[in-house]
Formats: structure tokens, C-alpha cells, sequence
């Protein structure tokens, strides 16, 4: 099965990108604002994309500070069923490329921190590669990027913004 995976530096603390990741306030900042959700395991998340368009969530892990999992149960057809994850591993300049020396290219363009937050991303189980695997793949960086912003500046992305320049 495909996979999408994505892994970025964010200059901000992992209490900060928890916070974004699993309340509304934060969700709504970075990926829809209608969103609607509680950081609570089991509890549904509802993530509207204008009138006609949408996706629940099961929220499946919460691990304080360290990891959010969800299970997509309404959507898109592509959706359901998919899991989502969100690991985050908080780091430091000297210690982050002895673990992560792919991730040199980021460290270096960061501004001004010597710390902050290694976020994982993956959204996983899809059935094939199609044409929305694509576009997903596609938006979710944008997406993740709207997450970067909120947590570095105070101010994301969301849609129907997150494709602008």
C-alpha cells in the first residue's frame, strides 16, 4: 500500500505543535477553520472543506507532547480508512543530525534556533496511487507548511489559503 510521509523542523516546542495538532483553535489555525475537535481518544474530529466536503476523524492516540493518531471514518471514498499520525521529537542543534542527517538542509535554514521539534508525518493505509494519492501527497506538505507557520510566527495557512504564495 502507498504511504505518504513527510518530516519537518519546526522552531517552536512540542507542547506548541501538540496543542496545534489537537485542539480546535490550534486545527482550525493551520488546516480548516470549521474544524471541530477534542483532544479526547475516541472522540470524533470534524474537518469541513467548505459546504459539500468533509472528513471525521477517529481520534485513536494521544501521548502528551509526543504523538497524535487518527483513523479517517467519513470522507472521500480514497479516505476511509486511512490513519494519520503525528510524531513529534522535540531536538537540539547538536544532537539532531546524529540521529537525523537527512534532516541537514532544514537545520541550516532554520532561523535563529538551536532547538525546537522534529515533527514526523504519515498518512498511511491508502488502497493505490491515483490521481488523489497525488494531490494529497501534494497538499499535505502545504498543509504541514501552514503548521510550521502557526508555530513559528503565530499565523498559518489553512485552506483555502494553503496553496497561495
Amino acid at each position: 500500500m502507498p504511504d505518504i510521509h513527510h518530516q519537518l523542523l519546526i522552531a517552536a516546542p512540542a507542547e506548541k505543535i501538540y496543542h496545534a495538532i489537537t485542539s480546535r483553535e490550534g486545527l482550525a489555525a493551520w488546516w480548516t477553520p470549521a474544524a471541530i475537535a477534542t483532544p479526547e481518544v475516541n472522540s470524533i474530529a470534524h474537518f469541513p472543506f467548505g459546504p459539500d466536503y468533509y472528513k471525521d476523524m477517529r481520534v485513536t492516540t494521544l501521548k502528551p507532547f509526543e504523538e497524535v493518531g487518527w483513523t479517517c471514518i467519513k470522507g472521500a471514498l480514497e479516505w476511509i480508512g486511512t490513519s494519520l499520525s503525528f510524531r513529534i521529537q522535540p531536538f537540539d542543534r547538536g544532537t539532531l543530525l546524529n540521529a537525523h542527517d537527512e534532516m541537514g538542509g532544514q537545520l541550516e535554514q532554520l532561523s535563529n534556533s538551536d532547538s525546537g521539534s522534529l515533527l514526523i508525518f504519515h498518512h498511511d493505509d491508502w488502497k493505490a496511487y491515483t490521481p488523489m494519492f497525488a494531490e494529497c501527497n501534494y497538499t499535505w506538505g502545504q498543509f504541514l507548511r501552514s503548521l510550521k507557520l502557526l508555530c513559528e510566527t503565530g499565523k498559518g495557512r489553512p485552506w483555502p489559503h494553503q496553496h497561495t504564495v
